[in-house]
């Protein structure tokens, strides 16, 4: 199964393509999409548009068999930020099924419980417990690249055991 794990954004997005099973899985292609390329202040429809452009190539290139995306959580300091976020996920969940790839939602919480134990993990451990699971020389960064192979990961451990999420 090879599963493309997806960590939204606006600014930057992860990927994480990743195939084979649970205990050993490997990465297929990783990176983050950078949404500022030459505007000072590009407006969110414009990196709408180029998210949708950058997500369909990748999932071209990649050619998963499902798609893992990061569920929605809202951060009480800055509460206008999901609005923002709901509407790149709703671009690449647009893409993904337009593509005709199945599409998952995985909590925040449920990754980094899968990745390192705890529901409530830092970004830099999610990092770290990608970079041994990989056998990586250096941290993945930025840390949304890290963030991306690791819900690809928990999206292929979540297929393995033959659940099936659709958002």
């Amino acid at each position: 199964m090879r599963v493309l794990g997806i960590d939204p954004g606006l600014t930057i997005t992860g990927f994480g393509c990743v195939e084979g099973d649970a205990v050993r899985p490997a990465i297929v292609e990783a990176g983050v999409i950078r949404l500022t390329k030459g505007k000072t202040r590009p407006s969110v429809a414009e990196r709408l548009v180029e998210l949708d452009l950058e997500i369909r190539g990748v999932i071209e290139s990649c050619e998963p068999d499902v798609v893992a995306l990061e569920g929605m959580f809202a951060n009480p300091k800055h509460p206008a930020t999901v609005i923002t976020m709901a509407h790149g996920r709703g671009v690449i969940m647009l893409a993904a099924q337009s593509m005709g790839v199945e599409l998952v939602e995985l909590k925040p919480a449920e990754v980094k419980k899968g990745m390192t134990g705890s529901g409530r993990a830092t970004k830099e451990q999610i990092q770290t417990s990608v970079q041994h699971l990989f056998g990586l020389s250096e941290l993945p960064t930025p840390a949304d690249l890290a963030d991306a192979i690791a819900i690809g990961v928990c999206g292929l451990r979540r297929g393995e055991v033959g659940a099936r999420i659709v958002v």
